[in-house]
């Protein structure tokens, strides 16, 4: 017992108490473990929620009445659930964003940059599925749409749809393999965090100036759990006002009536945090070209640690750049504003200009700022 001890103790030491921090890092480094703190409340939530979930197109929407009614908390484990998705990526996108601004993605932290994007990606695929098992209107449809859109795969797209139908349209079958999938996926995820952490901690973190850092360090404990911890106090209020004020403000009122083939919602739309994603595929006329622009939006961010041109790492002394990540920032937010408005004039043609200008960020304006800027620095 005493040999197994060791190892484990050494790690959270090294990982967690002693590992050594740099001076100068402030509240924005706090996403990563607020992160991970929304990850084990939805696996804690989730494995709950299962115990009462029934995952067949006649029972689903009742067992999760059940749940609301008859099982004691279930509201309560019900909605931080749902909330606790929504604020999941809340965290992780402002840590995504912090990362773009003070160059995180740079040597010598390029793979935990593209396993953090492989996380991002997990966390897409695990949050549609799961918005899928309540069967209301909106999982049904919504799964409808994004799974036909894979027909669009040459060749072998039909037969993967007949394959995660499990039959000829979304049905039971579709439920069941959305349920395993989703209680599957999370500790994927957590795998993937512990990989994320383990390949971060190797070189060490960043930090606001974007310099080598290796002298001004600091203990974790106390210093950083203590801001990681005020962190997760904020995040808690945060959290807790919209599961007891506002627990369906971030939801969709479609999904509150029980899922129907017959009859069509008038607009269907994803969750919130799919919406930009959605204007970029909805803004590609053609059915392959959309989905090829969807899935490359969330691929070009693992393409940049190579896409980057300069050494100069923060946007701190990046004045050019600044300007246009704060513009690539608003880009982002009628990204999602268009997402989640009707599939006319004219919000076509601001959905396609803002799609123009996402892949132009990452494919144009990075390398050549890069040059420009280390030309003015030059002289």
């Amino acid at each position: 017992m005493r040999i197994l001890k060791r190892p484990l103790m050494s790690t959270i030491n090294n990982h967690l108490i002693d590992y050594p921090t740099p001076i100068n890092i402030h509240y924005a480094w706090n996403f990563g473990f607020l992160s991970a703190m929304c990850l084990i409340i939805q696996i804690l939530t989730g494995v709950f929620l299962a115990m009462h979930y029934t995952p067949h197109v006649d029972l689903a929407f009742a067992s999760v009445e059940h749940i609301m009614r008859d099982v004691n908390f279930g509201w309560l484990l019900r909605y931080i659930h749902s909330n606790g998705a929504s604020m999941f990526f809340i965290v992780v996108y402002i840590h995504l964003f912090r990362g773009l601004y003070f160059g995180s993605y740079a040597t010598p932290r390029r793979f935990v940059w593209v396993v953090g994007v492989i996380i991002l990606f997990l966390m897409i695929m695990t949050a549609f599925i799961g918005y899928v098992l309540p069967w209301g209107q909106m999982s049904l449809w919504g799964a409808t749409v994004i799974t036909n859109l894979v027909s669009a795969i040459p060749l072998i797209g039909d037969s993967i749809v007949s394959w995660l139908w499990g039959g000829f349209s979304v049905d039971n079958a579709t439920l069941n393999r959305f349920f395993s999938l989703h209680y599957l996926l999370p500790f994927l995820i957590a795998a993937a965090s512990l990989l994320h952490l383990v390949i971060l901690h190797q070189d060490g973190s960043g930090n606001p100036l974007g310099i080598d850092s290796s002298v001004d360090k600091v203990p974790m404990y106390p210093y950083f759990i203590v801001k990681d911890l005020l962190g997760l106090l904020l995040l808690a209020i945060l959290f807790s006002f919209f599961v007891n004020f506002f627990p369906n403000l971030l939801g969709h009122s479609d999904n509150y009536i029980e899922a129907n083939p017959m009859i069509t919602p008038a607009h269907i739309v994803p969750e919130w945090y799919f919406l930009p994603f959605y204007a970029i595929l909805r803004s590609i006329p053609h059915k392959l070209g959309g989905v090829i622009a969807m899935v490359s939006a969330i691929a070009v961010l693992a393409l940049l640690p190579w896409i980057y041109s300069t050494e100069i790492r923060s946007s701190r002394f990046r004045p050019i750049y600044k300007f246009f990540y704060w513009t690539f920032l608003l880009c982002c937010v009628v990204l999602g504003w268009i997402g989640g408005m009707p599939v006319e004039d004219p919000y076509i043609l601001v959905g396609q200009l803002a799609s123009i200008y996402y892949f132009f960020y990452f494919l144009l304006f990075l390398p050549i700022l890069g040059k420009i800027e280390q030309f003015l620095i030059s002289k």
